[in-house]
């Protein structure tokens, strides 16, 4: 019995204090032999109820990316928190995305997006305005890699919602070389500047 209370006690303590004993995952890239950054954007002890009571287990939600434009995200749940961990960043690497980032460090124009209650508004910034975000904002940027961008969340605070909301919203994003592409014109007529911006992206 006493094991048992122990076994409880040591499973809320990983609930709690699981994100600094894995501070690479919450805040520094993962060193799993892969080039990829995960960050734990949430974890939460969820309950089934079954026949003979509940049984207790945890969900988490984790962001992937390689700092070079490509991103994804992904949930799991298991019992043990590792676990569960483990399940979210797989999938998280199975449905990464890649996003035009102008110059490297930002977005190439401003765009809404929004999932469920979610509603989230993302904004290009100039040189050495950093990453200016909320929580599960931040860390789809800081893995996606972008270095300045001003992000405002104007709907649900809940951290699903807020991350799948900005993944729409990047999924929107072109770059003007693209944008070019369909049109079937250069890259200047398309930002209406002269020849010498005809090489940016």
């Amino acid at each position: 019995m006493a094991m048992a209370g122990r076994e409880q006690r040591g499973g809320g303590r990983t609930d709690r204090g699981g994100r600094n004993d894995r501070g690479g995952r919450r805040g520094v890239g993962s060193d799993d032999g892969n080039e990829f950054l995960e960050k734990l954007v949430s974890i939460n002890r969820v309950a089934k109820v079954v026949k003979g009571g509940r049984r207790f287990g945890f969900a988490a939600l984790v962001v992937v990316g390689d700092q070079k434009g490509r991103v994804g995200h992904g949930a799991g749940k298991a019992r043990e928190v590792p676990e569960a961990i483990r399940k979210a960043t797989e999938q998280a690497k199975r449905n990464m995305i890649r996003v035009p980032l102008r110059e490297g460090r930002t977005l190439h124009h401003d765009v809404k997006g929004r999932f469920g209650a979610g509603r989230v508004v993302l904004r290009t910034a100039p040189p050495g305005t950093g990453v200016i975000a909320g929580g599960p904002m931040r860390a789809v940027f800081e893995a996606l890699g972008a270095q300045d961008v001003v992000c405002k969340s104007t709907g649900s605070a809940n951290p699903y919602n807020m991350v799948k909301a900005t993944f729409e919203a990047l999924g929107q994003t072109m770059s003007p070389r693209a944008v070019a592409a369909k049109r079937n014109k250069k890259v200047a007529e398309v930002l209406g500047r002269g020849p010498e911006y005809a090489a940016e992206e």
